[in-house]
């Protein structure tokens, strides 16, 4: 079994990044691997390069690395699609304009995906607005499941309990079931306490309710804050954008998603279409829940008890995906009506097996790796 897996954005620091640990087996375990990297036509010179690089690495997995400006040609009869490539948003550029110029990007993958890629591919959205690019593109790829679309909070998610354990001086693996509510943007809710836990060194779990007993101004103040803030915070230090965090974060929501699930009782933070309007939110928007995985599907974990502090939370950041609908509606000319629940069979890969163990030039000119 070859797994398609098609990359936009490819040359850029999270595409760069992001490519051995799709190669080495990193994500997708022993299954042989096809590389489509779509890139604008000024980008391909040095996408060449890192196609020498990767061939260098002699990758067991690795079976063919395609490079491309056609994203008919990336997407054609793919298994996974990682959206990297959009446009940044430049000084002085208002919110909305940022949206209207990923809706162009983002409605013409939409149709490329529609057109030509496998009736069950997974879709992992990665470049900013990522959660209104994630809906664009399901919008216009109406022949896939929305079930097979995410957006990429998982990034959020790591920074969340990265936070954490520095705080209580404990490992990021021990702590647990903490969640990004919402939008991947400074709106977001990053929630310790509704459900989070550590693991003790003895096996025993600890609600962060408990452990941040004596610390709740700080997980409701800072805590959120420094998470929100922390793409932001990256490139004041760096004077570059999160690179190597972003590409993992991404390879770790594509494996957890599509091969390996989440363990029994743990959930991750994954951006998906609310069809159900989950936890009271609007329904036809794409928002980041608490989710389980099994089986190459994501479940919303529903029953969380939350607070009057974290509803108002998630309203706020529900309000600016709502304006980013509109915004990005207002371009495309459909109604912001939610889109109709589209199922399909569980299987991932074109070949029927399961993983678990058009673009214009001047659309495409613009696909530039986004800030994280």
């Amino acid at each position: 079994m070859v797994i398609r897996v098609a990359l936009s954005g490819a040359a850029g620091n999270i595409g760069y990044a992001l490519l051995p640990l799709l190669a080495s087996g990193y994500v997708f375990g022993s299954n042989a691997v096809e590389l489509r990297l779509l890139e604008i036509p000024q980008a391909v010179g040095s996408l060449t390069g890192s196609k020498m690089e990767l061939m260098d690495c002699s990758f067991p997995c690795l079976t063919d690395v395609i490079i491309t400006t056609d994203p008919l040609v990336a997407f054609n009869n793919a298994d996974v699609i990682i959206l990297v490539g959009g446009m940044p948003r430049r000084k002085g550029m208002a919110r909305k304009d940022l949206i209207q110029a990923n809706t162009k990007i983002f409605s013409s993958m939409g149709k490329a995906i529609e057109e030509v890629a496998s009736s069950n591919v997974k879709v992992l959205v990665v470049a900013n607005p990522a959660n209104t690019n994630c809906l664009v593109a399901l919008t216009e790829a109406s022949k896939i499941p929305t079930k097979n679309f995410c957006a990429l909070t998982y990034l959020d998610h790591q920074r969340a309990k990265g936070q954490i354990a520095t705080r209580l001086g404990m490992s990021a693996n021990s702590i647990k079931n903490v969640t990004i509510w919402g939008n991947h943007s400074e709106t977001q809710y990053p929630d310790a306490l509704s459900g989070g836990y550590c693991v003790a060194k003895d096996g025993t779990k600890v609600p962060l309710s408990e452990m941040l007993a004596n610390d709740i101004d700080w997980a409701t103040t800072d805590f959120i804050y420094d998470v929100q803030n922390r793409g932001k915070a990256v490139i004041e230090a760096r004077g570059l954008s999160s690179a190597m965090s972003a590409a993992q974060a991404t390879a770790d929501c594509l494996r957890t998603w599509l091969v390996t699930g989440t363990k029994t009782g743990e959930t991750v933070s994954m951006a998906v279409y609310n069809d159900q309007g989950y936890y009271g939110v609007k329904e036809g928007i794409v928002f980041s829940f608490p989710c389980e995985c099994r089986n190459g599907e994501w479940f919303v974990k529903e029953g969380l008890q939350l607070s009057d502090f974290s509803r108002n939370k998630l309203n706020i950041t529900e309000a600016e995906l709502v304006e980013e609908m509109a915004a990005a509606h207002e371009l495309i000319g459909t109604s912001p009506a939610p889109v109709k629940i589209r199922t399909v069979s569980m299987s991932t890969c074109s070949s029927g097996s399961s993983l678990a163990t058009t673009a214009t030039e001047s659309d495409m000119s613009v696909c530039l790796t986004s800030r994280m």
